[in-house]
């Protein structure tokens, strides 16, 4: 599903203007991410959680050379599903 499909339905259900659903969706997004890089974990029940994970630093071969490099920490996003988003999808089979 592409952005604008997402963003028709999203509007059509909240019964709002294209426009204003836009906002919601930008705004969720920038709350989630302020909240991700802060390290806190964004839970939406029935839905799933969203959990920053900090990886380490790492030493990788470069493939076409094999030269070692350091690759630097960083901070990743993971998002997991609730399990009633998962027993939905499985049943929906």
């Amino acid at each position: 599903m592409d952005n604008k499909t997402f963003l028709d339905l999203l509007s059509q259900r909240l019964n709002a203007g294209k426009e204003d659903t836009a906002e919601m969706i930008e705004a969720l997004c920038h709350v989630v991410t302020e909240t991700a890089l802060e390290g806190d974990i964004v839970t939406f029940p029935g839905f799933g959680n969203f959990e920053p994970r900090k990886r380490e630093e790492r030493i990788a071969y470069h493939p076409s050379n094999g030269k070692r490099m350091l690759i630097p920490p960083k901070i990743t996003l993971s998002f997991r599903p609730s399990t009633l988003l998962k027993q939905k999808v499985r049943n929906h089979e």
